[in-house]
């Protein structure tokens, strides 16, 4: 099992560069392990990238009942007290935003605090900076 960044969840849905290399990863373990608040940034992605012209509607629309397909079949790291604790460390350790900071919580969580223990598939360089700094072996595509 890995933990899946929404930045790279992403890429399974729209054509990104990395898009293949993260089916890949998807092959190699099937197991994914998210954050409860992954479907919230995916949309918010995917929005973001419809106002700026570079998706059409009806590929948003696609990609959301992707998002609700996947969903039915990943993990999830409900959002807890440790989960807010350790992400507001992080936000004093690392430069992340609140969400990102949430998505590294709880994924430190979800292993224990033990960050060698669980493989991370992220493409977002500064999540990746700061969970190779906390001990999380990235998957970068």
């Amino acid at each position: 099992m890995r933990f899946w960044d929404a930045s790279a969840l992403i890429a399974l849905l729209v054509d990104e560069p990395a898009r293949e290399a993260t089916f890949s990863h998807l092959e190699e373990d099937p197991e994914v392990l998210v954050w409860w608040g992954t479907p919230v940034e995916m949309m918010s992605a995917l929005a973001r990238r419809e106002r700026e012209g570079g998706l059409a509607e009806r590929d948003v629309l696609a990609a959301q009942s992707a998002i609700g397909q996947l969903a039915r079949v990943w993990h999830e790291i409900l959002p807890t007290e440790m989960v807010r604790r350790t992400a507001q460390r992080l936000l004093r350790m690392h430069p992340l935003r609140a969400a990102d900071s949430l998505q590294l919580a709880a994924a430190l969580v979800a292993c224990g605090h033990d960050a060698s223990s669980l493989e991370m598939v992220c493409l977002d360089d500064r999540l990746t900076v700061a969970a190779r700094r906390e001990g999380f072996p990235v998957i970068a595509a």
